[in-house]
């Protein structure tokens, strides 16, 4: 309970731990978003890492000076790039060598069938859906989907992902009313985030069973 609850904590006040960073270790903040965002998508076991809200209170600080702009959408697309192609590999490599002894052949060509059909638009919208864009570039690798065609994908969403919520908080992120209520910003975009896995959840289980 503990750790989840100091996860809380880092997640809704990231505004005032980052800000906190950046104060005091100046430039090394470049170095800590980096692992942070690389560890988010690249471990599958680290997807309860900041994602999201991490990208717009990024933009918010390098709005009100705190961080070059440029700079840091420069080191988050290079981190979020990099995971996302060692998890890939990591999915690759294991599928290959040690999961195909207990995982059924019929279930990865299925995998590679749909990653073949779906794997674009799956790979881009995932990146912005939390824990599912940890697991994505995973099942990716593990259904054998053609490397080039995967970077490709992989590269149009982590621009449009960094692109898109790090210029939302630069902005947006210091008009008086949303940073009077950062927190409540934060606690918003994690929910809108995670909304569409919930959704789905809530809509498999209200599909009757068969038989």
């Amino acid at each position: 309970m503990e750790l989840l609850a100091a996860a809380w904590d880092l997640m809704v006040h990231l505004d005032q731990h980052l800000a906190a960073f950046v104060a005091e270790h100046g430039r090394w903040v470049y170095g800590l978003l980096f692992v942070i965002v690389f560890c988010e998508t690249g471990l599958v076991v680290t997807p309860f890492l900041p994602g999201d809200s991490l990208l717009f209170v990024v933009g918010a600080l390098a709005a009100a000076g705190g961080m070059d702009i440029v700079l840091v959408m420069a080191v988050l697309v290079a981190a979020a790039l990099c995971g996302d192609n060692v998890n890939y590999w990591i999915g690759r490599w294991t599928g290959t060598r040690w999961l195909k002894r207990w995982i059924n052949p019929a279930h990865l060509q299925r995998t590679h069938d749909f990653y073949e059909r779906h794997g674009g638009k799956t790979i881009i919208i995932a990146r912005f859906m939390p824990i599912v864009r940890t697991y994505v570039p995973f099942v990716a690798g593990l259904g054998a989907m053609p490397y080039l065609r995967y970077l490709a994908f992989c590269v149009a969403g982590a621009l449009a992902w960094v692109g898109a919520i790090c210029s939302a908080g630069y902005f947006f992120g210091n008009v008086p009313a949303v940073k009077s209520n950062l927190t409540l910003v934060i606690v918003v975009i994690v929910l809108i985030s995670i909304s569409p896995g919930a959704i789905a959840w809530l809509r498999s289980r209200s599909i009757p069973r068969q038989g």
